[in-house]
C-alpha cells in the first residue's frame, strides 16, 4: 500500500519541480518533503525525482508513476467528500400497500427527504397481512396496513369505504359463475369477495390475478369481471359501481411505528395527512406521543 501522504509529497514535488515550493504547498517543511520523498522511494524500490537536473524533474520511473499516484489521491479525495456528506445515511424502513402510495403520498415523501439529506427512504409495497407480520418483525419502522379494525397501537386509523365495481363502458348481465378481478391469495379484497359471494350463495371464479392495483383496474376497465376495492382507488379509471352487490363494510387503513419522535414521527404525521384527506371519515387519530 502506497501511503497516501508520500504520494502527495511526490506530486507536489513533480508539479513544482522545487522542494520548497512543494513545502510551502504543503504546509510543511522542506526536510519533511525531502524524507517523505525518500520514504516512497524506498517503497517503490526506485529513484522518483531527479536530484541532479535543473530544474528537478521526475526519473523515468517516476514519470510511470506520477499518473497513477493523481489517479489514487483524487479517488481518496473523491471517498473522503462523499463520506463527508450525510445524505443517505439514515434509512426508514416503510411498508405500505400499493394503493397507498399515491401521487400525494409520494410529494409528502420528496418534501420529508428534501428536509432531511441524511435520510434515505426505503419503501416497500405489499399485502397487508404481510406488512403487519413483517411490521410486527421489526422489518419495517413504520407500516400502513389494512385491517378489519385496527390495534392498540396505532397512531392513527381512518376509514376505508369499499365497493363493488365494473367497467363503466361495458353493458354486463355478468353470468353464473361470477367472474372476479382479484389481488393474489392472501389479499384481503379477495378474502372478502369470495366470503360475500359464498355468503350469497352464488358461484365464482377467478377470471384475472393482478398484482398491482393498477392491472387490477385495468382488467376491471376491460370488462373481465367485478372486483371489491377501496372508493377512494377509482376516481380516475373508467370503472362504475356493480349493482351485483350492495357496499361491504369499510375496513381501516391505519399507520404503525415504533417510534413517535423525532424524523419518524414527523414522517409519521404526514403520511397520516394524506390519509385524512382520502375518501372516507377519519375514525380514530391519536396523539404521535412516545410509547
Amino acid at each position: 500500500m502506497l501511503d497516501p501522504r508520500l504520494l502527495r509529497t511526490f506530486v507536489a514535488i513533480a508539479d513544482s519541480a522545487s522542494f520548497t515550493i512543494a513545502a510551502d504547498r504543503l504546509n510543511s517543511t522542506q526536510s519533511t518533503v525531502s524524507q517523505h520523498l525518500g520514504r516512497l522511494e524506498a517503497a517503490v524500490g526506485q529513484s522518483l525525482i531527479d536530484r541532479s537536473a535543473r530544474p528537478i524533474s521526475p526519473t523515468p520511473s517516476g514519470e510511470r508513476l506520477l499518473g497513477y499516484a493523481r489517479r489514487l489521491l483524487a479517488l481518496q479525495d473523491e471517498a473522503q467528500t462523499l463520506l463527508a456528506d450525510p445524505s443517505g445515511t439514515i434509512t426508514i424502513r416503510i411498508g405500505v400497500p400499493d394503493d397507498v402510495v399515491t401521487q400525494a403520498m409520494s410529494q409528502q415523501f420528496a418534501r420529508f427527504a428534501e428536509r432531511h439529506r441524511e435520510i434515505r427512504l426505503d419503501v416497500t409495497t405489499g399485502l397487508s397481512r404481510d406488512l403487519t407480520k413483517r411490521f410486527r418483525a421489526g422489518e419495517f419502522d413504520i407500516a400502513i396496513v389494512k385491517e378489519a379494525r385496527a390495534d392498540g397501537d396505532a397512531r392513527a386509523s381512518f376509514s376505508e369505504p369499499l365497493g363493488w365495481f365494473e367497467a363503466r363502458d361495458i353493458c354486463n348481465d355478468w353470468p353464473d359463475p361470477i367472474p372476479l378481478v382479484t389481488f393474489p391469495p392472501g389479499g384481503l379484497y379477495r378474502d372478502l369477495m369470495i366470503d360475500r359471494i359464498e355468503r350469497e350463495r352464488r358461484r365464482w371464479y377467478i377470471a384475472f390475478t393482478g398484482n398491482s392495483l393498477g392491472s387490477v383496474l385495468s382488467a376491471i376497465e376491460a370488462g373481465l369481471g367485478v372486483s371489491v376495492l377501496p372508493v377512494s382507488t377509482v376516481a380516475a379509471h373508467a370503472v362504475r359501481a356493480s349493482s351485483i352487490f350492495a357496499a361491504d363494510a369499510p375496513l381501516v387503513v391505519s399507520i404503525y411505528a415504533w417510534e413517535s419522535d423525532g424524523a419518524t414521527g414527523e414522517l409519521v404525521a404526514a403520511m397520516s395527512e394524506v390519509l385524512s384527506d382520502r375518501p372516507g371519515e377519519q375514525i380514530n387519530s391519536k396523539p404521535l406521543n412516545k410509547r
